[in-house]
């Protein structure tokens, strides 16, 4: 309910304030009955409540616009206070441009008395009086409050930011220590037993050879389980270590995932297409998203090779200047009226996908095999708690 409100806000808030301040000082303006160009100072009170409408896109502009429109009303004999344009300090401020801010409130001090002399209601030509009727259009107090809420906004805000950006590092930096911790263990445990159980299966296979008598088949499924297994635990080990300080492996080695495929005697094709990858150059993706293009591809590839029992495979990746999106096709056995359990490899590209805000569906096609298709966003979204806290001191 809250979200939905801070959206709310977020989409209409705006256009309701630009709207409220451009009645309230139209009010004002009649309430005036100023005997100058009343149509003139009309249009530059609704101009200047309406301004704040592009506050956030072009904070200085909308600065600029609603202190002319006061400076314009005063000129034309309406004294009615500059609401709008400390709206506009404020949001400047926010902003961070403080300096043009400064600048302009005090053009703002000196312009709003010499507009009173310039349009001379009632006989007005003494300077000093000018100037204490004109205080009454911006009062200071208000001047330095409007700065002060957005200035402590704008603090806010920078803390928060940096607030999120130390426990995504931290958080980051936890997950490496954990995966190194896991690589260790595993490396000090199961490699050691899996080389002695390959090292005697090889030692067997081989004495039973050079004695002239037959090889068990027992014995040669050891074998090449031992094999695949080493294979396995190397990869899962690099893995593991595949962390920021690595050679990051992504697009680049995505043809030899390919390659290793067709050695496995699958006809493998790859096509990369989309901004960027015309004539062969690589796309210029974030670093998370082109890992994770990599490790969706890798296991993918391997579940086809092991599992499918398929003959061709078909991977797209398509560059787009919002996303990226991987699919892989293969003609296997898996059938929509037989959806296989996932395993631990779809679970982790799921996490991976999530992780950077993506999307992944991995499901049998209705003309048979198998699909995995992933959408991942290039520029990931910013973190809801950050957006819905800025969204309500907007």
């Amino acid at each position: 309910m809250k979200a939905g409100a801070a959206g709310l806000w977020a989409r209409f808030g705006d256009p309701l304030i630009a709207l409220g301040v451009a009645a309230a000082l139209l009010v004002t303006g009649v309430a005036e009955r100023s005997s100058g160009p009343v149509f003139l100072g009309y249009g530059l009170l609704a101009a200047g409540g309406l301004a704040l409408l592009a506050r956030r896109r072009a904070p200085v502009a909308v600065l600029v616009v609603t202190g002319l429109c006061a400076v314009g009303c005063q000129a034309a004999g309406f004294d009615v206070p500059a609401v709008a344009y400390l709206c506009a300090v404020y949001t400047a401020v926010r902003a961070g441009r403080r300096a043009v801010t400064a600048v302009m409130s005090l053009a703002m001090i000196v312009g709003l008395p010499v507009a009173l002399l310039v349009s001379g209601p009632d006989g007005l030509d003494d300077p000093g009086e000018a100037f204490a009727r004109a205080r009454g259009a911006l009062q200071l107090a208000w001047l330095i409050a409007a700065w002060a809420a957005g200035e402590a906004l704008r603090q806010a805000e920078r803390r928060a930011d940096e607030a999120e950006r130390t426990r995504e590092e931290t958080a980051r930096r936890r997950a490496d220590e954990e995966r190194l911790r896991i690589a260790r263990e595993l490396h000090d445990s199961l490699t050691h037993q899996i080389s002695v159980v390959k090292l005697q299966a090889e030692v067997a296979v081989h004495v039973a050879r050079r004695r002239g008598e037959e090889v068990p088949a027992a014995l040669l499924a050891i074998q090449e389980a031992g094999r695949e297994a080493s294979r396995e635990l190397r990869a899962t080990l690099e893995a593991l270590r595949d962390d920021d300080t690595a050679p990051p492996r992504g697009l680049d080695a995505v043809p030899e995932l390919v390659e290793r495929a067709r050695a496995f005697g699958l006809d493998a094709t790859l096509t990369v297409e989309g901004d960027g990858a015309a004539g062969g150059r690589r796309p210029d993706v974030p670093a998370a998203v082109d890992r994770t293009v990599y490790r969706i591809v890798q296991e993918s590839l391997t579940n086809v090779a092991r599992h499918a029992g398929a003959r061709t495979v078909s991977v797209r990746v398509s560059c787009r200047s919002d996303a990226v999106s991987v699919r892989v096709e293969d003609d296997g056995r898996a059938r929509p009226d037989r959806v296989p359990a996932p395993g631990l490899g779809l679970l982790g590209m799921r996490e991976r996908v999530t992780a950077l805000g993506g999307r992944l569906r991995a499901e049998p096609r209705a003309e048979g095999g198998f699909a995995v298709r992933a959408e991942l966003p290039v520029a990931p979204e910013p973190a809801t708690a950050t957006a819905t806290a800025k969204e309500r001191v907007s």
